[in-house]
C-alpha cells in the first residue's frame, strides 16, 4: 500500500471515530485537513472520488447510484439544500445523502479542505457553494 493511500486511510478511520452523528462533516473534513489532505473531488452518479494528499492524489470507488443508463436530473437548489440539512442534522447516511444530492441534480462536488467550503455542480453550469465550519479536535 502506498504512502498515500495508506495516510488517507488512517485519517478516515480517526475521523470515523471522532465523528459525532449531528454535525460531523466539519470533523471528518478537519480530521483529513491535519492528515494533508486538500481537497476531495467527487462525481455523481458513479460515486467516484478523489482525494488529492500531500503524498499524492487517491481515487476511491464507491458503488454507483445508477447503473447503464440514465437521465440526469434538473439542478434543484432548494431540494440540494434539504439534503445537506438532513445531513447536517444526522437524519440521513452518507449513501443516501449522495442519493438525494444526485436526485438534486449534482453531478459533481468540490470539498477544498483549506477554505472549508463544498461546491456542488450540476449538468449545465449551476453551482452552489457553503462553508462548513472550522472546528478543534483533540489528539
Amino acid at each position: 500500500m502506498s504512502k498515500a493511500i495508506e495516510n488517507l486511510v488512517e485519517a478516515q478511520q480517526l475521523a470515523m471515530s471522532l465523528r459525532p452523528k449531528v454535525g460531523g462533516f466539519p470533523v471528518l473534513a478537519e480530521t483529513l485537513r491535519r492528515a494533508g489532505v486538500s481537497r476531495n473531488l467527487w462525481s455523481l452518479p458513479s460515486c467516484q472520488s478523489i482525494y488529492i494528499t500531500k503524498y499524492g492524489p487517491v481515487v476511491q470507488q464507491g458503488s454507483p447510484l445508477v447503473e447503464l443508463s440514465a437521465e440526469v436530473p434538473v439542478f434543484d437548489r432548494e431540494a440540494l439544500i434539504k439534503a445537506l440539512r438532513m445531513d447536517q442534522a444526522g437524519e440521513s447516511s452518507f449513501p443516501q445523502f449522495l442519493k438525494s444530492s444526485w436526485e438534486a441534480g449534482v453531478i459533481a462536488y468540490d470539498v477544498d479542505f483549506e477554505k472549508r467550503t463544498c461546491t456542488y455542480f450540476g449538468v449545465q453550469g449551476e453551482s452552489y457553494q457553503e462553508e462548513y465550519p472550522s472546528v478543534e479536535i483533540n489528539g
